[in-house]
């Protein structure tokens, strides 16, 4: 026999021994069927992002299925006679079970199975695999996303009976929309409709969401709708609920406590509900047979998780759609770039009201320059212009007059009096803020007290406000206007809803209460403040927030006036004047397509100390033409320095590049590089 004979001789027992069916471990009878298990390990290391094969012991075999959530032990070491020992318990699913494994040396088995629910069907493991992929991020960390902790009280619990499909709603208010009926029409008959919503102000959008639910409910199909914030997700919850009675959707709010909430969630994973509804974390729930997706105003920053790997709730979801055949309604007041987008290349249709429709319902919108406030003793009070002052001064005598201020806080941006140079804290060199009146200033980035604050550049130790938060605005219009009560929303106490009754309502943005029967005015102020941000979307995030507030005032027939202080020829202005947030999202997508910016090319950052980044750009493999932009600048906070480096493809190579992004990491880890480094694909924040 020749040595090559021989070689491959021996290759083939070797194979052959490998292969075959493990019987035993350490005296342990396997499974006689599909003895090996292949696991996710929870273990979000980007080197460790794959699948590991365990015996699964005949105690286990009935138990152990795919799906469901097990404990194993991970980083085992070889013992004497070929057995695996040691090792760390970890958690993980159950994704098969296979008769032999690829894992050439001995299979270490399953520890236990926690529970014999089956929490990771394949739809949601394909959309996990699809999402980590994309944003150049670990199965594992999606996963932790996805899927709840378990609360074994909540999985004891039978759910109850799935309810018959409802009938065809009623149309209501979507027949103000053009094809709005049509759309109706075409989630109940099965179809996969796909539409770029923009919703007319007014308080109906709860209830048009939940005619597409239920529309979708009616042709045999699930739904699943993602809000920014719990108080959407109350108000679909009562539209619903009011619409088609208790039992057909759940609501995943973050503030129901971990064992209702996997209950839901669990009523929803077992086909009790068919819809479901809630914030971010929401848009994995695993609907059966889903047949629409809506995301509610995809433009607000809660749809971007700030956890690894960061995925957006609007990308997530177009994701589900294209997987599962499901329609698609992005829905807002306003219209996103990322919407104009998909307009654009025909992925999506218009879904909105005509002109005449549009007027009748949209508030009057004016714009304010004047800041001479000499001429009235209570809007120089009011630090308003005397068109804005009048303008709520009227409206008070026939409801509330909801004032944005852009800044939570008393003074959050400080600077100096004499030169006007920023105050800055002389640690890390963040911006210098105060709580209150006569309160010590403080750093925004890593707190420390800054109590003998003197300017850099000229000496001085006098302090001037660049913008007024909403405390000091609500304590000088208190003065202005004192018999009328002042209420304040923000993030400290944010209220759901206010009286019709006359009062002054002062809200960051994001947090405005809705009045009942709407306000009779609204004041937009600090306006430069918004569209002054270095950011790439400054003037569409200052659009979106002015139309959210103005969306809550009463149309102009019955005499509800928005007055927003900012330059009026800035095109967010004139673009609320005009109430076309279709037609800024146009324009704004032009100028992105000329300077190659998101959506139109895929972007990504890389944040972190600069040796950590100048590494990892060293080490990552990009497409041909790919651009890198920076490194620059970019708040670590605590004291340290970071950089920040812009990697931006062509359209059809994202997936290129969260690879390459990927890649890089993994080599960094074989590398022992120190010093993190952090990516986020899609970042959005381009300053």
């Amino acid at each position: 026999m020749s040595t090559d004979d021989a070689d491959e001789q021996l290759a083939f027992i070797r194979d052959t021994v490998r292969r075959a069916k493990p019987r035993t471990w350490r005296g342990a009878l396997l499974a006689d069927e599909l003895p090996v298990a292949r696991v996710v390990v929870d273990k979000g290391l980007l080197s460790l992002d794959k699948f590991f094969d365990y015996a699964v012991p005949a105690n286990l075999a009935e138990e152990a299925q795919p799906g469901v959530r097990v404990r194993v032990r991970f980083g085992a070491r070889v013992g004497a006679g070929g057995r695996r020992e040691g090792g760390e318990l970890y958690d993980g699913f159950v994704v098969a079970r296979l008769a032999t494994s690829d894992f050439p040396g001995v299979l270490a088995p399953l520890a236990q199975v926690l529970s014999p629910e089956r929490v990771l069907t394949p739809a949601l493991l394909t959309l996990c695999r699809t999402v980590a992929d994309r944003y150049a991020g670990s199965l594992a960390d999606v996963l932790q996303l996805a899927v709840p902790p378990r609360h074994a009280k909540a999985e004891a619990e039978p759910s109850p009976e799935p309810l018959p499909p409802p009938g065809f709603p009623a149309v209501g208010s979507w027949d103000r929309y053009v094809d709005g009926a049509e759309y109706l029409t075409a989630l109940a008959d099965g179809r996969a409709p796909r539409a770029v919503w923009t919703a007319l102000p007014g308080p109906t959008w709860p209830e048009e969401i939940a005619r597409a639910v239920a529309a979708t409910l009616a042709g045999g199909r699930g739904a699943l709708v993602v809000l920014p914030e719990g108080r959407s997700v109350a108000r679909v919850d009562a539209a619903l609920t009011e619409l088609l009675g208790e039992g057909r959707h759940a609501a995943l709010a973050a503030d129901l406590g971990p064992k209702e909430r996997y209950r839901r969630w669990l009523s929803v994973s077992r086909g009790s509900v068919r819809a479901a509804i809630g914030t971010r974390a929401a848009m994995f729930a695993p609907v059966r047979d889903l047949g629409l997706v809506v995301v509610w105003n995809d433009g607000d920053g809660s749809h971007s998780d700030q956890r690894a790997p960061h995925p957006h709730v609007r990308e997530v979801a177009l994701l589900r759609a294209a997987e599962e055949g499901a329609g698609v309604l992005l829905g807002g007041l306003s219209v996103t770039v990322e919407g104009a987008q998909l307009l654009r290349t025909g992925w999506a249709r218009p879904l909105a009201a005509a002109r005449e429709t549009v007027r009748a319902v949209a508030p009057r919108v004016r714009t304010v320059t004047d800041l001479d406030q000499g001429r009235d003793a209570a809007a120089q009070y009011a630090r308003l212009p005397r068109p804005a002052w009048e303008a709520a001064r009227d409206a008070l005598t026939r409801g509330p007059v909801l004032i944005q201020v852009p800044r939570r806080g008393y003074a959050p941006r400080l600077a100096c009096a004499q030169c006007r140079t920023p105050a800055r804290c002389r640690h890390c060199e963040g911006p210098l803020a105060a709580g209150a009146a006569g309160a010590v200033l403080e750093c925004a980035w890593c707190g420390t007290a800054e109590p003998e604050w003197h300017c850099v550049e000229c000496g001085s130790f006098r302090l001037r406000a660049q913008v007024v938060g909403a405390k000091r605005t609500a304590e000088e219009l208190g003065k202005a206007f004192p018999r009328v009560p002042v209420r304040t929303s923000g993030r400290d106490s944010v209220l759901s809803e206010v009286s019709g009754e006359p009062a002054l309502v002062i809200s960051t943005p994001g947090a405005e209460p809705v009045a009942e029967g709407g306000y009779a005015a609204a004041l937009l102020l600090d306006g430069w403040a918004l569209l002054g941000r270095p950011d790439l979307r400054a003037g569409e995030e200052a659009l979106r927030l002015w139309m959210t507030a103005a969306g809550l005032v009463r149309p102009a027939a019955e005499g509800g006036t928005v007055v927003v202080v900012a330059e009026p020829t800035a095109r967010p202005v004139q673009a609320l004047v005009r109430w076309d947030p279709a037609g800024h999202a146009a324009v704004e997508l032009e100028e992105r397509a000329q300077l190659h910016f998101p959506p139109v090319s895929r972007m990504a950052s890389v944040t972190g100390a600069p040796q950590a980044v100048e590494d990892l750009l060293s080490l990552i493999r990009l497409p041909e033409g790919a651009d890198v932009l920076g490194p620059v600048p970019a708040p670590g906070g605590r004291g340290q320095e970071w950089e920040r480096a812009l990697l931006r493809v062509a359209p059809g190579q994202g997936a290129v590049l969260a690879a390459a992004l990927k890649a890089a990491q993994i080599a960094r880890v074989a590398l022992r590089s120190p010093d993190q480094v952090r990516i986020r694909i899609d970042p959005p924040d381009i300053g």
